[in-house]
Parts: C-alpha cells; structure tokens; sequence
C-alpha cells in the first residue's frame, strides 16, 4: 500500500497561490499622496533620488516581514499580544492614532479621486459620495472579506503598473540618469518637505503593523512563514517600482513645474502626452485612490477595534463598523474643503499632531514584540532585521522632530495669528 500523506498533513499551496497580503499593503502605500509626493521629488530633483525610495522600500519591507512573523507565529493580533504583556492602555493609545492618521490619508484620498475625474471634466463631489457609499457595502457585501479584498487589489496592482508604465514610455526617459539616480550624491537639490514627503508615503508604518493582521486572516501556517516573507518583498519591490516611474515621468516631463496637487500634475502632463495619456494617468490615479479607500480605512478601523478589545476579525461587528467611521470623517472633511471652502489646515496640524506619536510608537511596539522570546520563540528577530529595524525607528523619531519643528509649530504660529 502506497502511504505518501499522514491523514491529517495538509498539503502546502504553490507559493502564487500563498501571496496576498503584500500586494494589499502595496496598494494602499501607493496613493494621491504618494502619486504627489513622487512627482514633486522628479520634478524638483529629476533622477537623483531614487536611491531615496529604495532605502525607504527596505525599511517598510522589513516592518512588513516583522508584521507577518509576529501574526503567523502567535496567531493572535497585535492588540491582543500588547494588552497582554505591556497593558490595554497602550493597545488602545496605538488604536486611537491609528485612527486618525487613517482618516487623514482617507481625506487625501477623496480629494485624489475628485482630482482624477475633474481631470476628465466630472467636477461633481457627488463622485466622493458615491465611492464611500460602494466601499462601506463592499465592507458588508462579502462573506470573504479578506478574499474579496485580495482579489480586487491584484486588479488595482495591475492597473497601478501598467498605467504608470505607459505613462513612463511617453515621457522617454533618460536611460542613463535613471541609472545615476541609485547612486547617492550632492547634485540631486537639498532634502526638503517634499523629499519627506516621499520618504513618508513609501514607509507607512501602519500599513506594516496591518500586515500581522492580514497573514492571519490570509490563513497562513508556521510551515508557510517562507511564503509570507517573499510576499513581503515582492509587495515592497512593486512598491518601488511603481514610485520610481512616477519619479522618472516627472523627472523627464515637469521639471521645474510647481506641482501643488495631482491636478497639477495631470494637467502638467496633459499637453505632453496628448489624448491618449492623459485619460491613462487618471486611470492610474482613480486606481491610486480607490485601492486605498478600503484598506486604508480597514487599517484604522480594525486596529482601534482590537486596541479596545472589540473584535479584529472580518467577521466581527465592531472592526466594520470603525472602518465606516473611518470611511465617513475622511470624506466629510473632504467635503467640506472642496465645496465649503473650510481650510484644512486644522485638519492636517491635527493629523501630523498624531503622526508624530504614533508612528514611532508602532515601529517600537513591533521591534519590542518581534525581540521578545517569550512571544516568537527561535523565531525573534536576526541581527540584520534589528539593524534595519533600528535604522527604520530612528529615521521616524527623526522625521517626528522634522514635523513638529518645521510644519507644525509654525503652522500654529500662522493659525493663531
């Protein structure tokens, strides 16, 4: 008798077939903010800082993978492991920031949506209205949420990279100075807001901290832990990739342009391209935005509700319920800035208010969980994981500082006369 399989023993799926999570946390890193921050850096500093994404890339890799391990080996959320062995207080201070700095990115992703059908003369923020409406019955619709969500991110990654790669083959770029532009060097313009703009659009720490949440709901097993760390890079490098043809479209067509909106830049590009490239970069953009509507706000939303101890499954009430939340301040301000002519300065000194605090403190809390022994057993992190890691915290403490200096306490000075 042929005795090939133990009756319990599962078979392992290919490696395509185990990849998901990357791929999500890819689309929601690439969206207005980024399309916009990646062509302010092209078109102030053309190729030169391209070296820039790569080092960013590799920081948000390496949460990434730390976020998989910590949700693959304990199989429990990460509120759950940090209620547990540090207090609720601090799961539910990590939630509330999440939060906010979620419905801030949300805020920016229905202006880029606005944005991208303005550009194709819809001007109606009727069509902001609309999307939040399909996403919050998306949210319910599905038994599956996370497998409905994969499937229509791989569509949107699709999208993101042909339209952007079409939109980099009319611009011609040089070849030469593209290569340059891995090369660290002086000659590329002074490092600016618009350059941590970038640096902070590419390495979303919430994002990597979502990634525990996702390996879990994608299912993966210890034994499929190999599959979750190529995920991890190949989200990272799709990442990457995407960024640096919008740097290299700029850097080749709007250099020297002042670029204060993706409207901007679609109508920077427009004459440029033509008829036909225009509509095919407002793909990419409609594509950039919608792809974060969702995610995005499921970051905040599932992450305030396992901070509070309320549920961190697509199953669960309270999760989709903070996501709507989410979904609903991101769209209201928006709202308000676009038709009611309300400054959003408020808004954004509140959201870097929070940023400042959350962000450091997530990449702490996943360095500190991913070292404990008592938590990942023989899996804790390696030498070059804490190296990366500590680089990657320090490079947000820095970045906190840069904020709270140089934007928000001068944009108080401003607000308060």
């Amino acid at each position: 008798m042929n005795d090939d399989k133990k009756p319990d023993e599962q078979p392992i799926k290919p490696w395509y077939m185990r990849i998901g999570p990357g791929l999500i946390t890819a689309c929601v890193v690439i969206g207005p903010g980024s399309i916009l921050s990646s062509s302010k850096v092209g078109s102030a500093s053309g190729y030169s800082l391209s070296w820039v994404v790569v080092t960013a890339v590799v920081f948000m890799m390496t949460y990434m993978a730390m976020g998989a391990k910590i949700g693959v080996i304990t199989g429990r959320p990460p509120g759950d492991l940090v209620s547990a062995h540090a207090g609720r207080w601090l799961a539910v201070l990590i939630g509330v920031g999440v939060f906010f700095i979620s419905a801030a990115f949300q805020f920016g992703n229905n202006l880029g949506l606005h944005a991208a059908f303005t550009s194709l003369g819809i001007e109606s923020p009727l069509t902001m209205v609309a999307f939040n409406a399909l996403s919050i019955g998306f949210l319910f619709l599905f038994k599956n949420l996370y497998k409905a969500v994969e499937r229509l991110m791989m569509g949107f990654v699709a999208v993101l990279l042909l339209s952007f790669l079409v939109n980099l083959t009319f611009a011609k770029p040089d070849v030469v100075e593209m290569a340059k532009g891995f090369i660290p060097s002086d000659g590329g313009g002074s490092i600016d807001i618009s350059l941590l703009g970038l640096i902070g659009t590419t390495f979303v720490i919430s994002a990597a901290y979502f990634q525990a949440y996702l390996a879990q709901q994608k299912g993966w097993s210890i034994a499929e832990l190999k599959s979750g760390l190529i995920d991890a890079r190949i989200g990272s490098v799709i990442m990457a990739l995407i960024t640096l043809m919008l740097i290299w479209t700029a850097a080749a067509s709007l250099q020297g342009k002042t670029l204060g909106s993706v409207s901007d830049v679609a109508a920077g590009l427009s004459p440029l391209f033509g008829g036909v490239g225009l509509p095919i970069f407002c793909l990419g953009l409609f594509a950039a935005a919608y792809s974060s509507f969702l995610v995005n706000s499921m970051i905040g939303g599932f992450i305030l509700s396992d901070g509070l101890g309320m549920g961190n499954q697509p199953t669960d009430a309270a999760p989709k319920y903070f996501t709507v939340a989410v979904l609903l301040t991101g769209m209201s301000v928006a709202l308000a800035v676009n038709t009611l002519d309300v400054s959003p300065v408020p808004a954004i000194i509140a959201a870097q208010m929070v940023t400042v605090v959350a962000a450091p403190l997530m990449a702490g809390t996943l360095l500190w969980l991913a070292n404990r022994r008592d938590i990942m057993g023989e899996h804790c992190n390696g030498t070059v994981s804490n190296i990366l890691g500590g680089l990657g915290f320090l490079l947000l403490l820095a970045m906190a500082g840069y904020t709270v200096v140089g934007k928000i306490i001068p944009a108080l000075q401003k607000l308060m006369g």
